[in-house]
């Protein structure tokens, strides 16, 4: 499907790469997630020190994610053609570069285009990073290492609406771009060292009129999403929505007749790719809107302060860390199909378990609502993660990366505007008393914990032998 790359299909990566590399990578994955959300909180500071209306800032969230969509695509390209670390050392300088031109921004332009850098560092570093583990471990190590870099992917969006408030509340909103700096830099010395140099043994042309078709096609239906998500777009949404499904439309017919495709579809003619992605997709839809709803259940519908809220996040990051000790037993004794059956129905009851939440739920409750979301939340995307590369090649490792990184950011987009779709139709005021908020976002957890719950139907296409080569026992970090 793809170019042979240089490495043998189990790899003989050198121990003290394999032993620093997952940090690394979950290291990049933390500041990608904790800069998509950390502005969300200092969206009013921001307006003022601009001299803008906050409205005018949703094009600082929406340039992100526009930025991602755009140049997420041709990472695999990317990777293959300039080699993994070469493409992640880049990713990282150009992330934090743009993260101190978003901190001396002094025009709500100039803040735009920084941010549209800093997707540009993302839309990289993450499926390069993805990559580099793939190919630097057996695949019965997988598990393991998918389990931890998902740790961080999970906390940036609890995280990162707490530390936006907190650190407003003591300095200035730019210090919220100046978080990720010094972890950058320290990142860029550790690459040369620790980040394997994988890259195809054959050079393959980029394939510009499918990236003009695929990203212009994910461009639109991110920012159709996002317009839904804060209830805006009107009539505008229906035509960029059918404009949007032409474009992803003509990229699937062009895929399939050309020699060297920007994503390889078939790719998903493998059951174990088309599950983890077509399922995580689904997955993600409720899962990705719980991050959303919870500060506003916590800080809006219940008062607690941000810092009481960041505190309660701290039993699910503990329950991820925790799982990741216990999911590969789990998986070699009951296999990827019947643990992700029963862990997506556990996860969905979580979500609408935190319906239950009003001003007089003991704090032992909110901790065990937490744990266990660290729990099946761990256990759900370390597996998909890894199920999706259990019968992929080496060779095709670079695009399966690709491919799983921009379905996982589009279900995420999705995932937060059903989530804010959802919780504006049980809204019977305007604005929003705190009672009928909180009302709202308890309905909409019910709504979203019963679709996941309902996507587990994706998982039962699975065999039970689906993912043997991932599930036998390897060693820890």
């Amino acid at each position: 499907m793809t170019d042979a790359l240089a490495t043998p299909v189990e790899p003989t990566t050198p121990r003290h790469i394999q032993r620093y590399l997952p940090w690394l990578v979950a290291v990049s994955m933390f500041m990608e997630q904790l800069d998509a959300t950390i502005i969300n909180t200092a969206v009013p500071a921001m307006a003022q020190s601009l001299h803008v209306t906050p409205l005018s800032l949703k094009a600082v969230v929406a340039s992100y994610i526009l930025s991602l969509a755009v140049f997420l695509p041709a990472s695999g390209w990317a990777a293959n053609r300039f080699g993994a670390r070469s493409v992640f050392g880049f990713a990282v300088t150009v992330f934090t570069v743009s993260s101190l031109l978003c901190s001396a921004a002094t025009s709500l332009p100039m803040l735009v285009c920084s941010r549209i850098l800093q997707g540009v560092g993302a839309a990289l570093m993450v499926p390069v990073g993805r990559l580099a583990i793939v190919r630097s471990f057996p695949k019965s190590e997988l598990v393991a290492r998918m389990n931890f870099i998902v740790i961080p992917a999970l906390m940036g969006p609890l995280l990162g609406p707490t530390i936006g408030g907190l650190i407003v509340s003591v300095t200035s909103w730019r210090a919220i771009f100046l978080v990720n700096v010094p972890v950058g830099i320290a990142t860029l010395l550790l690459i040369g060292r620790y980040f394997p140099q994988y890259r195809a043994t054959t050079r393959r042309p980029l394939d510009l009129a499918g990236l003009a078709l695929f990203a212009g096609g994910t461009a639109l239906l991110s920012w159709v999403l996002h317009l839904a998500g804060e209830g805006g777009g009107g009539q505008r949404t229906g035509p960029l929505l059918a404009v949007s499904a032409v474009c992803l439309a003509a990229y699937g017919w062009r895929s399939v007749r050309v020699e060297a495709p920007l994503l390889d579809l078939a790719l998903f003619k493998m059951r174990t790719f088309r599950v983890a992605v077509v399922g995580g997709l689904a997955t993600r839809l409720g899962a990705a809107g719980l991050p959303f709803l919870l500060p506003m259940l916590y800080q809006l519908g219940l008062g607690f302060s941000a810092w009481r809220s960041g505190l309660l996040m701290i039993p699910t990051a503990a329950a991820a860390m925790i799982m990741k000790f216990v999911s590969l037993r789990l998986l070699a004794r009951y296999g990827f199909r019947r643990v992700l059956i029963v862990n997506t129905v556990l996860m969905g009851g979580v979500i609408a378990a935190f319906s239950v939440i009003s001003s007089s739920t003991g704090v032992i409750v909110l901790v065990f609502l937490a744990f266990a979301q660290g729990l099946c939340h761990s256990i759900q995307f370390g597996s998909m993660n890894a199920l999706a590369y259990a019968d992929v090649a080496a060779a095709d490792a670079a695009m399966a990366s690709t491919i799983a990184s921009t379905c996982q950011q589009m279900a995420v987009g999705f995932g937060v505007a059903v989530a804010a779709l959802v919780t504006a139709w049980f809204m019977s005021k305007a604005p929003p008393n705190q009672a009928d908020l909180g009302s709202a976002v308890r309905h909409a957890m019910v709504i979203l914990g019963l679709l996941t719950a309902l996507s587990s139907g994706f998982f039962w296409t699975l065999r039970s032998e689906d993912g043997k080569s991932l599930s036998s026992p390897s060693k820890k970090l």
